[in-house]
């Protein structure tokens, strides 16, 4: 009895309960409606604030889904200069940031274009810049090989591995990613959300590359999703919100693998995955109003580019709190300096103490 989806005489031929689906799907459909002439009303400057958060969070999750943490810094400054936005404080970014951005923001910003085998293998040579994982040399910009055995997904310590699931053999991945990317290219009547759901699955079955295998399903899902709104702007993040269901994420996905043709349930999952992606942009839009306001009520205050640095940082997500060694350090400025900094902004009622104290004074943006 054959153990993997991939292994069943029908596969690829994917079932599912459309009447389980509507409900959701329609939900949807109607907050991607509305979150959209939401967006139009905000104008071009908050628009593009909320594209470059949403991505950064997208850039940022999808890679911590893997286990791999990228400084948002220059995730933020790496978009921020490939959309050509006037930023102040961008940092250089290291390759494997510029790959990952790189792979996103051609999902995203292309996703009208078709995706082919030889825009994949770009993708994916984005992504391992040194041809490596780590300190393993892996197959970059290629489909996997025999050399290393059978691709599987494995945990646990050594000598006690939990094999979690067996990918096609390298011999049929030629035709598969052919199957694949025909289906994903010309299939138009398949809802473009649904598509994103079972694209996801589908590729990461296939599991094609040495490496990299979710975060390319991630793109592609938010490829096809870029595609339903019919807008290259993106205001939500469903890899962050993959993020926070990882444990599920990871479970329905073996489950589904293990299962049969039917993937009703990985979809329905996938939707009000997304469903509450769509709620959790309501935070997003928040903090862009809120530095909006912000700057707009401080357009004729004498403020330096140090201190607008460091506020920007606060507004967009600082990693924890604030104090003056850490504003000498990111502003590049002497301690007095960063002192003066602070002091100056506590006069005009934009900073203040924390009143949670500890071995350092912090301090927090005056709201």
């Amino acid at each position: 009895m054959p153990e993997y989806i991939h292994q069943l005489s029908k596969w690829p031929d994917f079932t599912w309960n459309h009447e389980d689906l509507l409900t959701v799907l329609s939900a949807i459909r109607h907050k991607q409606g509305r979150l959209k002439g939401c967006m139009e009303v905000l104008g071009f400057a908050l628009r593009n604030e909320t594209t470059l958060q949403t991505l950064t969070l997208d850039v940022l999750k999808s890679t911590e889904i893997e286990g791999e943490i990228l400084n948002p810094d220059q995730v933020r400054s790496s978009i921020a200069r490939r959309l050509g936005m006037d930023i102040a404080g961008l940092v250089p970014a290291d390759r494997n940031v510029d790959g990952v951005v790189e792979m996103m923001l051609d999902a995203t910003q292309n996703y009208n274009q078709a995706l082919t085998k030889k825009r994949l293998f770009a993708w994916h040579a984005a992504l391992f810049p040194t041809g490596r994982s780590g300190m393993h040399k892996i197959t970059v910009g290629a489909w996997r090989d025999h050399k290393k055995g059978p691709m599987q997904v494995v945990s646990g310590a050594m000598g006690k591995e939990r094999i979690h699931y067996e990918a096609p053999d390298a011999g049929r991945l030629e035709k598969e990613m052919k199957l694949f990317l025909k289906w994903l290219n010309t299939n138009h009547s398949t809802d473009a959300v649904l598509k994103s759901a079972i694209a996801h699955f589908w590729f990461v079955t296939i599991h094609p590359f040495d490496d990299g295998n979710g975060r390319i399903a991630r793109a592609i899902a938010d490829m096809q999703l870029a595609m339903a709104d019919g807008d290259h702007q993106r205001f939500y993040s469903m890899s962050a919100q993959i993020r926070i269901e990882r444990k599920a994420y990871y479970e329905l996905l073996e489950k589904t693998q293990k299962g049969s043709l039917d993937i009703t349930e990985w979809l329905l999952w996938f939707l009000k995955c997304l469903d509450n992606a769509l709620n959790a942009t309501d935070e997003v839009l928040k903090r862009v109003l809120t530095k909006t306001r912000f700057w707009d009520k401080h357009a004729e205050t004498a403020i330096n580019e140090r201190q607008r640095l460091l506020i920007n940082k606060l507004f967009d997500g600082f990693d924890g709190k604030l104090n003056s060694s850490k504003w000498a350090k990111i502003a590049k400025c002497s301690a007095d300096t960063a002192l003066r900094d602070i002091q100056d902004l506590m006069n005009k009622g934009i900073f203040e103490k924390e009143t949670a104290g500890g071995r350092s004074t912090s301090y927090v943006l005056k709201t």
